[in-house]
């Protein structure tokens, strides 16, 4: 018997609706290829799931899947970012990675699992490409480079996961926000990021105070500020030095595995 705790149900999942531009025939290359993680494979696959393809709304709290159901679909964020959270049996929960325009939501479904233990949020609006699960695993399943980068992919994002929970064992409070900072930043186009305490304690698996305290000192050596739920990074290179070295070891190894052109 299994005795992993169950999902935390949310009272309103939303499913991503497609947006005005899914009504049009055919995304093109060039807009499919602002996720990087599809901008690595060659055009003749792209090319393949292009009728596939649909453009959705990412909004804020929206919840792609729940800890322990099928998932439909993988999502491709070409803006915004997704939160992969563990929720207990109490209702906590502490995030274990986050993805955006660098990869996809979903790897179960080429992995064999079906499920997974996590559940899939919005944290930060935007906008993504979905592909029905049965178009994914075809592909994958005729090897090549489609197979290659998702196991790469996979490869750094179990990097992402295992580098977090190290950090959250043995590193500051404040360390782990300048992490989780830089972590976002690079799924984002500017410097700024719509986050407020509530939120960035949910991710974080920690007490709102203890973020409030963290984010005071970050603000006092002047690397950001903060007001109203927005958070502007003003030193990313100072924000980088206090940050532990787990975001380091993350970005490195996205960077090794999943180059933004790569040959497959």
């Amino acid at each position: 018997m299994s005795t992993r705790p169950p999902s935390r149900r949310t009272a309103s999942v939303r499913t991503p609706s497609r947006t005005p531009e899914s009504s049009t025939p055919l995304p093109n290359t060039s807009e499919v290829k602002l996720n990087d993680l599809l901008s690595a494979l060659p055009d003749e696959d792209i090319k393949r799931w292009l009728p596939h393809l649909e453009l959705v709304d990412l909004p804020l709290g929206c919840v792609l899947y729940e800890s322990g159901e099928a998932e439909g679909h993988a999502y491709f964020p070409t803006s915004g970012i997704v939160s992969l959270l563990y929720v207990m049996q109490n209702g906590d929960s502490a995030e274990i990675a986050v993805v955006g325009n660098e990869g996809l939501v979903g790897v179960s479904l080429f992995m064999g699992g079906n499920t997974t233990t996590s559940r899939a949020v919005v944290q930060s609006a935007g906008r993504g490409y979905r592909l029905k699960a049965r178009h994914l695993i075809e592909a994958f399943k005729l090897g090549g480079p489609v197979m290659n980068v998702l196991l790469r992919y996979t490869q750094a994002l179990i990097t992402q996961m295992a580098q977090t929970a190290v950090c959250n064992r043995h590193h500051s409070l404040d360390e782990q926000l300048c992490r989780w900072l830089l972590l976002s930043l690079d799924r984002l186009p500017g410097n700024e990021l719509a986050m407020t305490q509530e939120l960035i304690s949910n991710m974080l698996g920690v007490r709102r105070e203890g973020v409030t305290e963290a984010a005071l000192k970050i603000q006092a050596a002047g690397l950001i500020s903060y007001s109203r739920g927005r958070i502007k990074v003003l030193d990313r290179a100072g924000l980088e030095d206090r940050s532990c070295e787990c975001y380091a070891v993350v970005k490195e190894e996205y960077d090794r595995l999943l180059p933004h052109q790569m040959a497959v």
